[in-house]
């Protein structure tokens, strides 16, 4: 580990340990010091996770969508018609756009993502304002295609890094939770509302294009963050299982559910082992904290994760993320 880096850690935990008040015994520290390196490391990879995200919708939005007056949907498609209409700065409307929807997070989701998402908005809109980028092509259709998949991918990073750089997801989760509609069906809508308003004010060809990289744009977060409406089933073996249980249940506010099962070793698993077995669902935008909490227990914990495209009943209505 990089001596700076190691200094730094053991600063913050020295720090953490006085807060909290409590004795500073070896074994103490190196517990708290794992975790922070920890805390550390997984905000490194988040950070960068959004950093790159804010580059590639920067080049979607300065090397194809604005110079060609092309539009998209969500608030970066509001922000791209109001930025043509009054030819004021489009990052401007990026931040006031967003803002209410991040306000919206941070009850609906949490305060770390709501942070995080309003560092990533604001240094987006400051590259999109200050880096200048030569337009690649004037073709309509490459404009369309490409400028959407760089911007969807934007979006896709961001998500992975646990931030939004697009207020319309936060809208959709908050919207899904009072009513029966699912995120999809809220962000389509929503979607429908802009395009038609981009082909009362504009054209209908507008409209069209606008629609083309909108589906780009959609089919590469998919494809970065695998559904970002979808529900992740996580099932976690442990030997230290009832740690991860209490941190999923008190850290994170989610049930889980606890089975006993047997693991084989041998090339005919004849050497069975009784294992409890943790189950939890959580939404995409908690998976990176989920990880961060099992790595602080257990680093070697074995992890599967799959998509659940619909879920009903339980917490999952019933309690806000965290």
């Amino acid at each position: 580990m990089n001596a700076i880096f190691q200094y730094i850690l053991t600063q913050a935990t020295k720090n953490k340990l006085k807060k909290k008040r409590l004795p500073l015994p070896k074994k103490q520290f190196e517990k708290e010091f794992r975790n922070t390196r920890i805390e550390a490391l997984h905000l490194i990879k988040d950070a960068s996770l959004i950093l790159l995200g804010i580059g590639a919708a920067s080049i979607g939005l300065k090397g194809f969508l604005l110079p060609n007056g092309f539009i998209d949907g969500g608030v970066t498609g509001i922000s791209l018609i109001l930025t043509e209409i009054t030819g004021l700065s489009l990052s401007i409307f990026l931040i006031a756009i967003n803002a209410p929807f991040i306000f919206m997070g941070l009850t609906t989701i949490g305060k770390q993502f709501a942070i995080r998402s309003l560092v990533a908005i604001i240094v987006l809109a400051i590259s999109v304002h200050f880096i200048v980028l030569p337009t690649i092509t004037d073709d309509k259709l490459l404009i369309a295609v490409f400028g959407g998949f760089f911007l969807g991918l934007g979006i896709g990073l961001a998500i992975r890094g646990g931030a939004v750089i697009d207020g319309t997801e936060v809208l959709a989760i908050f919207i899904s939770k009072k009513s029966s509609l699912t995120i999809g069906d809220v962000i389509l809508v929503f979607n429908v509302m802009i395009f038609g308003v981009a082909a009362y004010i504009f054209s209908v060809e507008t409209a069209l294009y606008a629609m083309l990289t909108y589906l780009a744009a959609s089919k590469t977060v998919d494809f970065v963050v695998s559904g970002i409406e979808e529900y992740v089933g996580v099932t976690i073996i442990s030997e230290k299982y009832d740690e991860i249980r209490v941190a999923i249940i008190e850290k994170m506010g989610r049930g889980c559910t606890v089975y006993v099962g047997k693991r084989g070793f041998g090339k005919r698993g004849e050497n069975l082992e009784k294992i409890d077995i943790i189950y939890t669902l959580i939404t995409r935008l908690e998976l990176a904290r989920l990880q961060t909490e099992v790595d602080k227990i257990d680093e070697k914990a074995f992890i599967v994760m799959h998509s659940i495209k619909d879920a009903k009943g339980g917490m999952i209505k019933k309690r806000p993320l965290k």
